[in-house]
Protein backbone atom coordinates (compact mmCIF):
# COMPACT_ATOMS: atom_id res chain seq x y z
CA UNK A 1 0.00 0.00 0.00
CA UNK A 2 1.24 3.34 -1.14
CA UNK A 3 0.50 4.84 2.62
CA UNK A 4 2.22 1.91 4.71
CA UNK A 5 3.91 3.09 7.25
CA UNK A 6 3.13 6.94 7.22
CA UNK A 7 1.11 9.41 9.82
CA UNK A 8 -1.59 11.17 8.86
CA UNK A 9 -3.43 14.05 10.74
CA UNK A 10 -6.71 15.05 9.21
CA UNK A 11 -8.42 18.04 11.28
CA UNK A 12 -12.38 18.32 11.12
CA UNK A 13 -12.31 14.40 9.64
CA UNK A 14 -15.55 13.31 11.77
CA UNK A 15 -17.59 13.56 8.79
CA UNK A 16 -18.29 14.98 5.11
CA UNK A 17 -15.07 15.40 3.40
CA UNK A 18 -12.57 14.57 6.08
CA UNK A 19 -13.88 11.03 7.07
CA UNK A 20 -13.88 10.23 3.56
CA UNK A 21 -9.88 11.59 2.90
CA UNK A 22 -9.19 9.69 6.55
CA UNK A 23 -10.70 6.46 4.72
CA UNK A 24 -8.52 6.87 1.89
CA UNK A 25 -5.30 7.76 3.68
CA UNK A 26 -6.05 4.51 5.91
CA UNK A 27 -6.89 1.96 2.99
CA UNK A 28 -3.62 3.10 1.55
CA UNK A 29 -2.03 1.87 4.77
CA UNK A 30 -1.44 5.31 6.77
CA UNK A 31 -1.81 5.52 10.54
CA UNK A 32 -4.62 7.93 10.94
CA UNK A 33 -4.60 10.30 13.31
CA UNK A 34 -8.41 12.22 13.05
CA UNK A 35 -9.57 15.36 14.97
CA UNK A 36 -13.29 16.86 15.61
CA UNK A 37 -15.17 18.84 18.35
CA UNK A 38 -18.06 16.22 18.73
CA UNK A 39 -16.22 13.60 20.84
CA UNK A 40 -19.22 11.28 20.40
CA UNK A 41 -19.03 11.46 16.45
CA UNK A 42 -15.36 10.97 16.98
CA UNK A 43 -15.94 7.62 18.62
CA UNK A 44 -18.88 6.59 15.90
CA UNK A 45 -15.77 7.15 12.93
CA UNK A 46 -13.06 5.91 14.70
CA UNK A 47 -14.76 2.40 15.19
CA UNK A 48 -15.76 3.03 11.91
CA UNK A 49 -12.36 2.99 10.70
CA UNK A 50 -11.03 0.54 13.17
CA UNK A 51 -13.66 -2.28 12.10
CA UNK A 52 -12.03 -1.92 8.64
CA UNK A 53 -8.74 -2.39 9.79
CA UNK A 54 -7.59 1.07 9.30
CA UNK A 55 -4.99 2.17 12.44
CA UNK A 56 -6.82 5.34 13.60
CA UNK A 57 -7.01 7.23 16.92
CA UNK A 58 -9.19 10.23 17.74
CA UNK A 59 -8.25 13.78 19.26
CA UNK A 60 -11.20 15.98 20.26
CA UNK A 61 -9.93 19.65 19.95
CA UNK A 62 -10.41 23.49 18.75
CA UNK A 63 -8.01 23.67 15.63
CA UNK A 64 -9.10 27.90 16.03
CA UNK A 65 -7.55 27.24 19.95
CA UNK A 66 -3.79 28.09 19.21
CA UNK A 67 -3.30 26.39 22.77
CA UNK A 68 -5.03 23.24 22.18
CA UNK A 69 -3.72 22.68 18.62
CA UNK A 70 0.01 23.13 20.18
CA UNK A 71 -0.62 20.56 22.66
CA UNK A 72 -2.40 18.30 20.74
CA UNK A 73 -0.07 18.37 17.62
CA UNK A 74 2.72 18.21 20.08
CA UNK A 75 0.91 14.97 21.84
CA UNK A 76 0.31 13.25 18.77
CA UNK A 77 4.08 13.94 17.46
CA UNK A 78 5.63 12.93 20.51
CA UNK A 79 3.75 9.90 20.46
CA UNK A 80 4.63 8.53 16.93
CA UNK A 81 8.18 10.55 16.07
CA UNK A 82 7.00 11.93 13.23
CA UNK A 83 4.35 13.17 11.11
CA UNK A 84 4.39 12.99 7.31
CA UNK A 85 1.17 14.21 6.16
CA UNK A 86 -1.21 16.91 7.50
CA UNK A 87 -4.69 17.56 6.09
CA UNK A 88 -6.12 20.81 7.02
CA UNK A 89 -9.73 19.93 6.32
CA UNK A 90 -11.18 21.68 9.14
CA UNK A 91 -13.33 24.80 7.98
CA UNK A 92 -16.84 26.31 7.38
CA UNK A 93 -19.36 28.86 6.25
CA UNK A 94 -20.01 30.19 9.83
CA UNK A 95 -23.59 31.02 8.66
CA UNK A 96 -23.91 34.22 6.13
CA UNK A 97 -23.85 38.25 6.65
CA UNK A 98 -23.11 41.11 3.91
CA UNK A 99 -20.78 43.43 5.19
CA UNK A 100 -23.01 46.27 6.20
CA UNK A 101 -24.08 44.35 9.07
CA UNK A 102 -21.37 41.86 9.54
CA UNK A 103 -20.47 41.72 13.32
CA UNK A 104 -16.45 42.10 14.39
CA UNK A 105 -17.11 38.70 16.08
CA UNK A 106 -18.55 36.89 12.89
CA UNK A 107 -15.91 38.36 10.83
CA UNK A 108 -13.06 36.46 13.40
CA UNK A 109 -14.69 33.41 14.04
CA UNK A 110 -15.05 32.69 10.02
CA UNK A 111 -11.37 34.13 9.80
CA UNK A 112 -10.10 31.80 12.64
CA UNK A 113 -12.29 28.26 11.09
CA UNK A 114 -11.27 28.40 7.82
CA UNK A 115 -7.44 30.55 7.93
CA UNK A 116 -5.97 30.58 11.78
CA UNK A 117 -6.68 26.67 12.00
CA UNK A 118 -4.55 26.24 9.02
CA UNK A 119 -1.40 28.56 10.22
CA UNK A 120 -2.03 26.88 13.61
CA UNK A 121 -1.76 23.39 12.69
CA UNK A 122 1.33 23.88 10.40
CA UNK A 123 3.00 25.70 12.65
CA UNK A 124 2.34 23.10 15.72
CA UNK A 125 3.49 20.19 12.82
CA UNK A 126 6.26 21.59 10.94
CA UNK A 127 8.91 20.15 13.67
CA UNK A 128 6.91 16.83 13.54
CA UNK A 129 6.62 17.04 9.60
CA UNK A 130 10.84 17.48 9.26
CA UNK A 131 11.07 13.82 10.77
CA UNK A 132 8.69 12.21 8.32
CA UNK A 133 9.37 11.14 5.38
CA UNK A 134 8.18 12.93 1.75
CA UNK A 135 6.26 15.07 4.06
CA UNK A 136 3.15 16.83 2.79
CA UNK A 137 0.31 19.60 3.73
CA UNK A 138 -2.73 19.70 2.29
CA UNK A 139 -5.32 22.48 2.74
CA UNK A 140 -8.86 22.83 1.97
CA UNK A 141 -9.53 25.77 0.10
CA UNK A 142 -12.81 25.90 -2.19
CA UNK A 143 -14.30 27.54 -5.25
CA UNK A 144 -14.90 30.84 -2.86
CA UNK A 145 -11.19 31.40 -3.09
CA UNK A 146 -11.60 32.11 -6.54
CA UNK A 147 -15.21 34.10 -7.15
CA UNK A 148 -14.99 35.55 -3.54
CA UNK A 149 -18.37 33.63 -2.74
CA UNK A 150 -21.99 34.80 -2.90
CA UNK A 151 -24.51 37.19 -1.16
CA UNK A 152 -23.59 36.70 2.78
CA UNK A 153 -20.78 34.70 2.04
CA UNK A 154 -17.96 37.40 1.39
CA UNK A 155 -15.93 36.99 4.44
CA UNK A 156 -15.83 32.56 3.60
CA UNK A 157 -14.71 33.71 -0.05
CA UNK A 158 -11.96 35.87 1.70
CA UNK A 159 -10.88 33.38 4.47
CA UNK A 160 -10.35 30.85 1.25
CA UNK A 161 -9.12 33.00 -0.74
CA UNK A 162 -6.60 33.46 2.18
CA UNK A 163 -5.74 29.53 2.21
CA UNK A 164 -4.82 29.89 -1.25
CA UNK A 165 -2.09 32.44 -0.51
CA UNK A 166 -0.75 30.73 2.75
CA UNK A 167 -0.46 27.38 1.01
CA UNK A 168 1.93 28.98 -1.06
CA UNK A 169 3.88 30.99 1.06
CA UNK A 170 4.22 27.34 3.21
CA UNK A 171 5.59 25.81 0.03
CA UNK A 172 8.13 28.82 -0.30
CA UNK A 173 8.82 28.43 3.15
CA UNK A 174 9.26 24.87 3.31
CA UNK A 175 10.69 23.78 -0.02
CA UNK A 176 14.52 23.69 1.61
CA UNK A 177 13.13 20.93 4.08
CA UNK A 178 11.57 18.40 1.75
CA UNK A 179 7.87 19.73 2.84
CA UNK A 180 5.31 19.74 0.09
CA UNK A 181 2.70 21.77 0.31
CA UNK A 182 -0.67 22.14 -1.93
CA UNK A 183 -4.28 22.60 -1.53
CA UNK A 184 -7.70 21.43 -3.09
CA UNK A 185 -10.50 23.33 -3.93
CA UNK A 186 -13.35 21.41 -4.18
CA UNK A 187 -16.54 22.74 -6.04
CA UNK A 188 -19.98 21.67 -5.04
CA UNK A 189 -19.70 18.71 -2.81
CA UNK A 190 -22.55 16.60 -1.80
CA UNK A 191 -22.42 16.66 1.50
CA UNK A 192 -23.93 17.97 4.78
CA UNK A 193 -22.34 21.63 4.34
CA UNK A 194 -25.95 21.94 1.59
CA UNK A 195 -28.03 20.12 4.21
CA UNK A 196 -30.29 22.95 4.59
CA UNK A 197 -30.85 24.62 1.20
CA UNK A 198 -31.07 20.33 -0.07
CA UNK A 199 -33.96 20.19 2.44
CA UNK A 200 -35.59 23.47 1.72
CA UNK A 201 -34.95 24.23 -1.86
CA UNK A 202 -34.48 20.77 -3.35
CA UNK A 203 -34.79 22.38 -6.67
CA UNK A 204 -32.34 25.00 -6.33
CA UNK A 205 -29.46 22.02 -5.16
CA UNK A 206 -30.73 20.17 -7.97
CA UNK A 207 -30.09 22.80 -10.67
CA UNK A 208 -26.82 23.37 -9.10
CA UNK A 209 -25.83 20.44 -11.48
CA UNK A 210 -25.91 22.50 -14.36
CA UNK A 211 -23.56 24.47 -13.86
CA UNK A 212 -20.87 22.30 -13.72
CA UNK A 213 -19.14 20.92 -16.71
CA UNK A 214 -19.81 17.08 -15.96
CA UNK A 215 -23.32 17.57 -14.89
CA UNK A 216 -23.15 16.08 -11.16
CA UNK A 217 -22.15 17.58 -7.86
CA UNK A 218 -19.22 16.27 -6.30
CA UNK A 219 -18.74 13.33 -3.87
CA UNK A 220 -16.40 13.30 -0.80
CA UNK A 221 -14.67 10.20 -2.89
CA UNK A 222 -14.09 12.65 -5.56
CA UNK A 223 -11.99 14.74 -3.12
CA UNK A 224 -10.43 12.09 -1.12
CA UNK A 225 -8.75 10.16 -3.89
CA UNK A 226 -7.06 13.71 -4.98
CA UNK A 227 -5.56 14.06 -1.47
CA UNK A 228 -4.66 10.39 -1.41
CA UNK A 229 -2.72 11.19 -4.39
CA UNK A 230 -1.15 14.48 -3.21
CA UNK A 231 -0.16 12.09 0.06
CA UNK A 232 1.36 10.35 -1.77
CA UNK A 233 4.95 9.93 -3.01
CA UNK A 234 3.25 9.67 -7.03
CA UNK A 235 2.87 13.56 -6.42
CA UNK A 236 6.39 14.07 -5.22
CA UNK A 237 7.38 16.80 -7.57
CA UNK A 238 3.85 18.77 -6.90
CA UNK A 239 3.90 21.91 -4.75
CA UNK A 240 2.72 25.29 -4.18
CA UNK A 241 -0.37 24.36 -6.90
CA UNK A 242 -4.01 24.43 -6.11
CA UNK A 243 -6.12 21.57 -7.68
CA UNK A 244 -9.77 22.34 -8.31
CA UNK A 245 -12.40 19.65 -8.24
CA UNK A 246 -15.24 20.21 -10.18
CA UNK A 247 -17.17 23.20 -10.37
CA UNK A 248 -17.38 25.57 -14.06
CA UNK A 249 -14.22 25.94 -14.67
CA UNK A 250 -10.91 23.60 -15.05
CA UNK A 251 -7.76 24.90 -12.78
CA UNK A 252 -4.95 22.72 -11.31
CA UNK A 253 -1.71 20.99 -11.98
Amino acid sequence: MKLQGKIAVVSGATGGIGFEVAKHLGAQGATVIINGINDEAGAERLKILQDAGVNAEYYGFDVTNEDQVNEHIKTIGDKHGKIDILVNNAGGLGGRSRFEVMTTEFYRNVMALNLDSVFFMSRAAIPFLKEGSHPTIINFTSNAGWNAGGPGAGIYGTSKAGVHAITRALAKDLAEYGIRVNAVSPGTIDTDFHKQIKSTKPEVFQSWAKNIMLGRLGQPQDVASVVAFLASEDASFITAETIQIGGGQALGI
